[in-house]
């Protein structure tokens, strides 16, 4: 082998580029896969979070986790910290983590609860649950003792006016069991993006289920290694001994329409004797095709959500850098099912089922990362059969980094074989 042989990493401006991505962008029976220095480069990882993060809805985390006032979460999106909080009218806003007065992050990542307002640790500077400002440093609960609150009296300071010091909002919409957050006040809404998903997941009333198990992952891959990976059934028989008896390969299909999403569906759900995801029963007022049905979603840029009669399974894949992830799941069942006799076993079974799953496609995809690392490999010739999905996520990928913004069609039909 010649060093000519050999990738050399491409640079900033190729990656802003249509020719980079032309082997791509044919259609997927003729596409190779997305360039490799979209899973190793920092260069491609820093624009990757300007134009795909900070302009999409990335998902925060489940609504149930914002289920009081008060009830806050703390995300970092597109390199900024948010906070995400449930204010005293109910209502799900979003506000950067930084304090009006001197910039100072007003709170750590994270869940948390937080009592009446939000107060910075440096200057005592106070923050509604609606993000106004309540005062600058003297409000309810001030620690100053009152023979010097004098001299922090501002009332007389000129041209300046609380009500011009709020914090700074970030917009903030959910679906179903999510919140989303947008950096980019320009964006379309969340309805416009998530296309026709909500129609067809509408009968299982997301919107009801709550949080039972959660669990953090750490990766050493690309977030969209472990996307793409969710998004194909082609690795089942060889990652997957238990899974493929309980989603039989054959049993798979394509499931899009309109939205920036990849779908498939397994249908029916096969039982397996060593437990599964069979246990819970069905929620009510399903249709007998759904009773039998998996839904499988990945919501662009990076969200899993995985839709069954019994549970729902999400997967927040949250970019650290080129070749680190953390994956946070979240285990949903719905308070009927909980109420039911043995459902604590059930959803111990179901969580013991997912990690399985979840810890066998970890250690491929930081296989598949440490040989995206061979500069000797330049992209690989898309099974079209199997990865349609993952044509379609690397064209999103692509539109964003070219300042594209558009939402995929969809198939003609609600399932389209995937032999086709």
């Amino acid at each position: 082998m010649h060093d000519d042989d050999l990738r050399r990493p491409l640079s900033r401006e190729a990656f802003l580029q249509e020719e980079t991505y032309r082997r791509t962008r044919l259609p997927v029976s003729l596409a190779t896969t997305l360039i490799p220095d979209a899973y190793t480069s920092p260069e491609f990882h820093e624009l990757e979070r300007d134009r795909i993060f900070a302009t999409s809805w990335v998902a925060a985390g489940p609504t149930s986790e914002l289920a009081e006032p008060g009830d806050t979460l703390v995300v970092d999106v597109g390199g900024s910290s948010v906070i995400v909080v449930r204010g005293a009218d109910g209502e799900v806003r979003a506000f950067h983590n930084v304090c009006r007065h001197r910039g100072t992050q007003l709170l750590d990542e994270g869940r948390t609860h937080v009592q009446r307002f939000f107060r910075c640790p440096y200057h005592s500077w106070a923050y509604g649950l609606d993000g106004t400002c309540l005062g600058t440093p003297l409000f309810e609960g001030s620690e100053i003792p009152e023979s010097d609150r004098r001299i922090f009296d501002v009332t007389d300071a000129k041209e300046f006016d609380r009500r011009d010091y709020g914090l700074l909002p970030v917009r903030a919409e959910t679906w179903g069991c999510l919140v989303f957050v947008n950096l980019d006040d320009d964006a379309p809404s969340l309805h416009e993006e998530l296309g026709d998903l909500p129609d067809r997941l509408a009968a299982h009333r997301l919107d009801e289920w709550q949080v039972v198990r959660a669990k953090t992952y750490e990766i050493e891959a690309n977030y969209k290694l472990v996307g793409e990976n969710f998004m194909e059934y082609y690795h089942l028989p060889w990652v997957h001994p238990r899974l493929v008896k309980v989603s039989p390969v054959k049993s798979h299909y394509r499931w899009q329409g309109r939205g920036m999403y990849t779908g498939m569906t397994t249908t029916p759900i096969a039982a397996a004797d060593d437990g599964g995801w069979l246990g819970l029963p069905p929620i009510d007022g399903l249709a007998e095709s759904e009773r039998v049905s998996a839904r499988f979603v990945w919501l662009f840029p990076n969200l899993a959500v995985n839709v069954l009669p019994n549970h729902v399974f999400l997967m927040l894949a949250r970019p650290v850098s080129p070749a680190h992830t953390t994956e946070t799941t979240y285990l949903l069942a719905h308070p009927k099912s909980m109420s039911t006799g043995g459902a604590e076993e059930e959803i111990e079974q179901l969580a013991s089922f997912w990690d399985e799953v979840n810890r066998e496609d970890i250690a491929i995809v930081e296989r598949v990362q440490r040989g995206l690392g061979n500069r000797a490999y330049r992209g690989g010739r898309m099974c079209y059969r199997f990865e349609e999905p993952l044509h379609r996520f690397q064209n999103m990928v692509i539109d964003r980094m070219l300042g594209i913004r558009r939402v995929p069609g969809g198939d003609a039909v609600e399932q389209a074989p995937m032999f086709d």
